[in-house]
């Protein structure tokens, strides 16, 4: 089952349950998912690798969003955002641990023979692409400047 009729069915499942938090949240999702799939050159599909993206999108978009809240007092709104954000989390790839980020990041160094901050946009471009999906690319750029400090 690919992740669009996933998410599907876990609208259904929430409906049953009547857990609003998860059924804005996986609606949202969806909305996103048809969009991508109506989308010029899309043909009416959409990839579990697609559909990955959008998920971590509105991740990063749903923390975003609750720091802002945070730093405006508002922890309610703060709050909110991040249940739906648990949520969405369900639905992406393990993450990686600080010690596998590190390694996997040090063998992408020695890949690319980068010995100094100046080529670390040569790092994280071949590291972006390696690692999407299982570590946020905040957490990988800050592991290349130590690394490459």
């Amino acid at each position: 089952m690919d992740l669009f009729d996933q998410i599907t069915e876990d609208i259904k499942t929430a409906m049953k349950a009547k857990d609003k938090v998860a059924l804005d949240a996986l609606r949202n999702v969806k909305k996103l998912f048809l969009e991508a799939k109506t989308a010029p050159g899309a043909n009416d599909t959409l990839t579990d690798e697609t559909a990955t993206k959008i998920i971590q999108k509105l991740v990063k978009q749903g923390k975003d969003s609750a720091e802002i809240y945070q730093t405006q007092n508002r922890a309610d709104l703060a709050e909110a955002e991040l249940e739906q954000v648990k949520v969405i989390e369900k639905y992406l790839p393990q993450q990686m641990t600080p010690e596998e980020l590190e390694a996997a990041l040090k063998e992408i160094i020695a890949e690319t023979g980068a010995t100094s901050g100046k080529e670390m946009g040569k790092v994280m471009g071949v590291a972006t692409k390696k690692l999407a999906g299982l570590a946020e690319g905040k957490a990988i750029s800050a592991k290349v400047k130590e690394l490459l400090g």
